[in-house]
């Protein structure tokens, strides 16, 4: 299974418009890379009318949709959240690394992006949990920091990491 990183940080913090600016620098290094994002709320990627919902309403408990150059997979009817482990596994041939946007409370190693304008720039996680932070300031912790602009940075980090698994 691909290591997983979770980038976390508050609402607003700016957490997706990093991971858009990482991504494509992390593929740059030769990474092939999975985003999980998780959704406290529950999502909605059907529209009605659509084939796919259709074949869910009908009572399909997965529907599989195939491009040539893509697919996807609704899976319905959990009992539970299918924990992060489980949902990476069913990329893990495929990729090098899995990054979530989220899983805050998740044991996995950590980036935080944190912003002085939101919640006065408060973590939420120790530097045990952190492989870096990514913010608009220096916070006061013995962990490796990134500026909101520097994707390169952490590419670069996430990289090594991974060779330090495999």
């Amino acid at each position: 299974m691909p290591p997983i990183v979770s980038v976390v940080g508050r609402s607003d913090a700016g957490k997706t418009t990093f991971l858009e600016k990482l991504i494509p620098a992390l593929k740059a290094r030769g990474l092939r890379v999975a985003v999980v994002k998780h959704d406290r709320h529950g999502f909605e990627m059907d529209r009605p009318s659509k084939d796919t919902w259709r074949l869910r309403q009908a009572g399909a408990d997965a529907v599989m949709i195939s491009a040539p150059n893509q697919m996807a997979l609704i899976r319905s009817g959990l009992e539970q959240e299918m924990p992060l482990d489980q949902l990476a596994a069913q990329v893990g041939d495929w990729v090098d690394l899995v990054l979530t946007e989220g899983y805050k409370s998740d044991n996995k190693p950590k980036i935080e992006v944190s912003r002085l304008a939101v919640a006065g720039g408060e973590l939420l996680c120790g530097a045990e949990e952190l492989l870096a932070v990514v913010a608009d300031r220096r916070v006061p912790l013995d962990v490796p920091q990134f500026g909101l602009d520097d994707a390169a940075g952490v590419a670069d980090l996430l990289v090594s990491y991974v060779k330090n698994k495999a």
